[in-house]
């Protein structure tokens, strides 16, 4: 008893250091997000990325990749308490249809763009589902259930800024470019929600058109969250035999996306109270910041930016083609 408990504690001693930094950095993220009403992941992002030089102190290391892994599927895990059943089940049998279709329709159209642009594997993998999913939380949970590559944490942190700064540009241009192109409020809302990468950017977006557009908007965004587990274990499972990609052991086996579908369902039975359902979803917002952050110190803006344009644009067609497929589904009268 007395040696788990020492171990325990040395095991405490070195997370410590680097959670003071990486909850510094998010506490940081949080008051300038609050203040200047933008997206709390990106500065998070920012500052993290100034305090690169603390990724290679040993006191640091290990609580900035604790952060980076561990709290990271805590946080996506309890992403299942921002939607419930019934609010996937009350959008209607073609939406319910046309959400997974989207999406999984988008992931291999991205991967096929990212395969002509001659991007690796990998890389078109996680930027592909990015854009197709939720985002920077799609990306840091695929992220972690792929085999490690040169660079992977470079390349996660690039797909996450890139996806936050194409979902703050389409919050402003989107809700113009739909209403030019003369479709109606509940449309708007699909085409919104079925197409901005993260949650924050399509309420932003959907509610400056209306309350309804604003609605839609949440409910599609939750259909393609609720997404994500899925994709998650069928990725894991596809790349287990492959011999070029390596194999994930049972210990890489994204338990965090049964957590999502297990915290959905409790959600949506309605077992726990409103509030501590909202508190859990706010903790879920704050771990991934934590993650984000931790992400922002382990990686250079040097080496992130020899990524170089060729990766901005095979992300920009990707995003492209994404709401080329939202919109021809919608103008067909699919919904």
């Amino acid at each position: 008893m007395n040696s788990l408990i020492i171990k325990l504690q040395d095991r405490l001693n070195g997370l410590f250091p680097g959670l003071i930094v990486v909850g510094t950095i998010a506490a940081a993220a949080g008051f300038l997000s609050l203040h200047y009403k933008a997206p709390v992941m990106l500065f998070a992002l920012l500052i993290g990325i100034a305090f690169n030089f603390l990724a290679t102190d040993e006191r640091c290391a290990q609580g900035i990749e604790f952060s980076s892994k561990k709290i990271l599927r805590f946080g996506v895990a309890l992403l299942g308490f921002r939607v419930t059943l019934d609010q996937i089940l009350g959008l209607g049998a073609n939406v319910l249809l046309l959400v997974p279709i989207l999406v999984l329709s988008s992931i291999a159209i991205s991967w096929f763009i990212a395969k002509l642009m001659g991007r690796r594997y990998l890389f078109g993998l996680l930027t592909a589902c990015a854009v197709s999913i939720c985002g920077a939380a799609a990306a840091l949970a695929v992220a972690s259930v792929l085999p490690n590559w040169k660079d992977r944490h470079r390349d996660t942190l690039f797909v996450v800024v890139c996806v936050t700064a194409l979902s703050t540009f389409a919050m402003i241009a989107y809700p113009i470019l739909f209403s030019v192109g003369g479709f109606s409020d509940v449309e708007i809302g699909i085409l919104i929600g079925a197409t901005i990468h993260d949650v924050a950017q399509v309420v932003g977006a959907g509610y400056a058109v209306s309350n309804e557009t604003g609605d839609v908007a949440t409910f599609i965004k939750l259909l393609r969250i609720s997404m994500l587990p899925f994709i998650v274990i069928i990725i894991a499972l596809l790349l287990k035999g492959d011999d070029e990609l390596g194999t994930i052991s049972p210990k890489a086996f994204p338990w965090f996306a049964l957590g999502f579908a297990l915290c959905l369902i409790v959600n949506s039975i309605g077992f726990i109270p409103q509030m501590l359902t909202g508190f859990l979803a706010d903790v879920s917002q704050w771990f991934l910041v934590f993650a984000i952050a931790g992400l922002g110190v382990s990686t250079s803006l040097k080496s992130m930016m020899e990524l170089g344009g060729k990766s901005i644009a095979l992300m920009v067609l990707q995003t492209v083609a994404l709401l080329g497929i939202a919109v021809l589904a919608v103008s067909t009268d699919f919904i």
